[in-house]
C-alpha cells in the first residue's frame, strides 16, 4: 500500500539459480497497472559499479525467463546509503530500466513518489 496502487508482493530473499550458482533476490513486487516486475535491491553503504551489474543480471533474468511476452520489461530499483550519479550514469546503458537512489530513514510522502514514478515513466517514453 505504501508503494503505491497496483502493487502486489511476489517475495523476499527470492531464489533463482543459473549455470548452477545461486542469488537471491531482496525484493519482487509486482505491479499490475504496469503490468511487470518490480526488482528491489537493498544496499548499506555506498552504491558500487557492481551492484549495478548484478542488479542488471537480476532484470535480464527476469525479463527471459519470468516474464510473458505481453507483460513490459522489468524495473530495477537499487536503494542504497549513498551513491555516485556519474557512476550511475556511466555504468547503466541509458536506456535501462534500472533505478538508483539513496535511501532516507523516512519516506517521501506518497504523492512525491508517485511523481517520481511518473517522471521516470515519461522519460522511458520519451527515450523509445
Amino acid at each position: 500500500m505504501e508503494m503505491g496502487k497496483g502493487f502486489t508482493f511476489v517475495g523476499r530473499q527470492v531464489r533463482f539459480t543459473f549455470d548452477e550458482e545461486h542469488f537471491k533476490v531482496d525484493l519482487v513486487l509486482y505491479n499490475r497497472l504496469l503490468r511487470c516486475f518490480v526488482i528491489v535491491d537493498l544496499k548499506i553503504g555506498k552504491l558500487k559499479h557492481q551492484d549495478l551489474g548484478q542488479m542488471q543480471m537480476y532484470v535480464n533474468y527476469y525479463d527471459r525467463y519470468e516474464k510473458s511476452e505481453d507483460e513490459n520489461p522489468t524495473i530495477g530499483i537499487l536503494l542504497c546509503n549513498e551513491k555516485s550519479d556519474s557512476m550511475v550514469e556511466l555504468t547503466l546503458p541509458r536506456d535501462s530500466n534500472i533505478y538508483a537512489s539513496k535511501y532516507e530513514l523516512y519516506l517521501p510522502d506518497k504523492k512525491l513518489l508517485q511523481e517520481k514514478l511518473m517522471e521516470w515513466l515519461e522519460e522511458e517514453s520519451g527515450n523509445e
